[in-house]
């Protein structure tokens, strides 16, 4: 029998690994989407059972307004664009000319922390933000939008800046398929729940005002502080949360004593204590019920994603199919 140092043994099981669309994100895979991202939007007119519907779609700015120039009334012009300063200063009726602007800015932030490297059914929660990173940048460009992105992981912080082009949305998925690549089971980096604090100070700095924010992450580190950041961001801008989690998060199964692992080490625990199993879901409900609280009060919808189904599917089902004469 042949034997292989453990080393090579790690190097082949890693290489092996990418080429499995479940436990990694593949570029080609990510482009492929951008022919099914269809069927919802992320405009302000929404189906009615869309997430995005109701008291959330009245805070979608959807493109805004730029003002063109100051000029003399004339007949026919909207009483409602008059300028009454200018007008009393000059004694004569002005009016304010805007023209729409021709896109928005939509900004994805994007969770890469090894706490998404992490998948008990289909595929790991890594992998579906990826995939609901390269849908929503796809139908963006559809839209004729600007998109950039914030893709973070436990020690980076990466800025691609907004630009409609199908070259930008490219840079992005390089990207993020780049960090995605970097994850796996023995990394030596600790886990930083911070970096999601980081990832959005930095994003209140580029996201000044009616812009779309799109947050997609499993919620890891999210605290007081984190909704602070969010409550800042809606203050000017339209956000919409992505929440990435897998089933095993929810309710751990009394499955005996297990052994689990992160880059600090190995623990084994007996899944059979109540306690344990109790603990675990409560730790869950917290983490979720932090985001609900920013949602509530701020009106910021929320899809949830889970591991074990189709990525696009569920964001269709949770945005609601719309005809082709209303897409956008």
């Amino acid at each position: 029998m042949q034997y292989t140092p453990l080393k090579k043994r790690k190097a082949s099981a890693q290489g092996n690994a990418l080429g499995d669309a479940r436990v990694y994100a593949r570029l080609d895979e990510l482009v492929r989407l951008r022919f099914k991202a269809s069927g919802f939007s992320f405009l302000p007119r929404q189906p009615v059972h869309s997430v995005l519907s109701g008291k959330h779609a009245s805070r979608l700015r959807g493109r805004g307004l730029n003002f063109e120039e100051l000029r003399h009334y004339l007949p026919g012009d909207d009483i409602r664009s008059i300028d009454w300063r200018v007008t009393a200063r000059t004694r004569e009726p002005h009016v304010r000319v805007y023209t729409e602007e021709r896109d928005r800015t939509v900004w994805l932030l994007v969770d890469q922390r090894i706490s998404m490297f992490f998948g008990s059914r289909w595929k790991m929660k890594s992998v579906m933000a990826a995939e609901a990173t390269a849908v929503s940048a796809w139908r963006v460009l559809a839209a004729g939008d600007r998109v950039g992105a914030v893709i973070f992981n436990d020690e980076n912080i990466d800025i691609i800046e907004p630009h409609r082009s199908s070259d930008r949305v490219m840079h992005i998925l390089r990207k993020l398929v780049d960090r995605n690549h970097e994850l796996r089971a023995d990394l030596a980096t600790a886990p930083q729940p911070d970096m999601l604090n980081l990832a959005l100070r930095k994003l209140r700095e580029l996201a000044r005002h009616d812009c779309l924010v799109t947050i997609i992450s499993d919620g890891l580190g999210i605290d007081e502080a984190s909704v602070k950041d969010i409550t800042g961001l809606s203050q000017h801008n339209d956000i919409l949360a992505v929440f990435i989690y897998d089933p095993l998060e929810q309710s751990l199964p009394d499955a005996g004593r297990l052994v689990f692992s992160d880059p600090g080490g190995q623990l084994e625990v007996n899944t059979a204590s109540l306690k344990l199993r109790d603990d675990f879901r409560m730790s869950f409900k917290a983490r979720i019920e932090q985001l609900k609280t920013a949602s509530r009060k701020h009106a910021i919808p929320v899809l949830t994603l889970s591991t074990d189904t189709d990525a696009l599917a569920q964001v269709k089902r949770q945005l609601g199919h719309i005809s082709s004469a209303r897409r956008g």
